[in-house]
């Protein structure tokens, strides 16, 4: 059996989890540089608000009803994330991340007359311990736990907990649930099962399962086999080694001038390694990607994207930075406006393992790593930071550059001066 705990409107919950003043009011958190909306709790939904309606359309809305706007605050989700991860931890024997606001758990050693209390006492430890709402879907394989989730969700009745572990449940389940909504079936893919009279989960059970492995792939003919109760997914607790670490950024303002944009690119790429060495790797190559600001003219918008190998494989952020700016010289044009710059590090490697320099002693590579394990570790203590003079050295300077997030609420869990105050 498996379990998949989805947290309500997660975003929206974290920003409640210290403001118990916004209890019952409708809440929104925005995008990157504070453009459209991106994510809403449920009472703005009920107003009409909608993921991916841009600000400026929902202005009138905003103050008609009062509705409390926050910019998007990675460092709190992440860690009100971590913070759900380990209270789960303490109830099961296996916790699989499956993103940011989902889990899957194993609940295989659970008896079949404990998993409905489990569910109920899982919601409770997690609204006691975290302060966020979540429902629980539980069900033999992982696309059942994912579609009793659903129903969790829609039935107010269920207590925020479906388990469906007969096959009674299982089909009195799946004839509700529309062939678009189920896990994996992307619009595309509902648009030929219709096109076949497929329009139920239940009808996608019932379908010739070789039928569906000639029609589509072998991928589908798993899914109708998890909607009859056969588990084709298994846990995956181990973190899958990463292809790619990106940072990139839209600017809160148009880039014109070069040293801007060089800042911007350097500051990019130091954030992009030190999130590589988290994970002890190394890069073998970069990619910078560079798109122009719209100005009226669809001709001027245009994306850019220019790679260099690295040799040998490189984790260290004044390399990196070295090779993303020759990469910006050959990719800048004058008279354009730039609104966004990314940086890719991709051919990963753990460190210390990858091909060696003819050049380069050993005894050079060991500094350069300890320099770099030095510098994370400074910026890490809380007691400063040191970042390479490229990225520019006055505040005022990068916020030429900076993302505009004008709504931006305190990161309470993880720095000291934003400790919610008691009086």
């Amino acid at each position: 059996m498996f379990a998949l705990v989805d947290c309500n409107s997660f975003y929206a919950s974290c920003e409640r989890v210290f403001r118990p003043d916004l209890k019952g009011r409708p809440v929104v958190v925005l995008s990157n540089n504070d453009g459209c909306i991106v994510a809403g709790s449920p009472e703005a939904r009920g107003l009409g608000v909608r993921t991916g309606m841009p600000l400026h359309e929902a202005r009138d809305l905003i103050r008609k009803h009062g509705v409390a706007v926050f910019s998007s605050n990675y460092t709190l989700y992440g860690d009100m994330s971590r913070r759900v991860v380990a209270t789960l931890e303490t109830l099961v024997p296996q916790v699989e991340m499956y993103s940011i606001d989902e889990c899957f758990l194993d609940l295989s050693l659970f008896p079949d007359h404990e998993l409905q209390p489990l569910g109920q006492q899982i919601r409770e430890r997690v609204a006691r311990w975290v302060g966020l709402p979540v429902c629980v879907g539980i069900a033999p394989t992982k696309t059942l736990a994912k579609l009793a989730n659903s129903l969790a969700k829609k039935d107010a009745g269920a207590g925020g907990a479906v388990v469906l572990n007969s096959d009674a449940r299982r089909r009195g389940a799946l004839w509700q649930v529309p062939v678009s909504a189920v896990w994996g079936v992307g619009r595309r893919l509902a648009g030929r099962l219709e096109a076949m009279d497929i329009n139920t989960a239940e009808q996608l059970a019932a379908a010739d399962r070789r039928l569906i492995r000639k029609r589509f792939s072998v991928v589908q003919e798993r899914l109708v086999r998890e909607l009859n109760g056969e588990p084709c997914l298994t846990m995956e607790t181990q973190p899958v080694p990463r292809q790619q670490v990106i940072h990139s950024r839209s600017f809160g303002d148009p880039l014109v001038s070069l040293p801007a944009l060089r800042q911007a690119v350097s500051d990019f790429t130091a954030k992009a390694a030190e999130k590589m060495r988290q994970e002890g790797l190394c890069a073998g190559r970069i990619s910078l990607y560079l798109r122009t600001a719209p100005m009226g003219k669809p001709q001027q918008l245009f994306p850019h994207t220019a790679s260099a190998s690295l040799s040998p494989a490189s984790l260290d952020t004044r390399v990196l930075s070295r090779q993303a700016g020759e990469l910006l010289s050959s990719l800048w044009k004058p008279g354009y406006r730039y609104g966004k710059a990314g940086v890719m590090l991709t051919e990963l490697s753990p460190a210390g393992q990858g091909q060696a320099s003819l050049f380069a002693s050993q005894e050079t590579t060991r500094k350069e790593e300890a320099l770099m394990k030095t510098l994370d570790a400074i910026n890490a203590s809380g007691k400063g930071k040191v970042w390479l003079a490229g990225r520019g050295m006055k505040r005022e300077e990068q916020s030429v550059w900076a993302m505009r997030r004008a709504h931006l609420s305190p990161a309470y869990t993880t720095r000291v001066e934003d400790l919610p105050r008691v009086y």
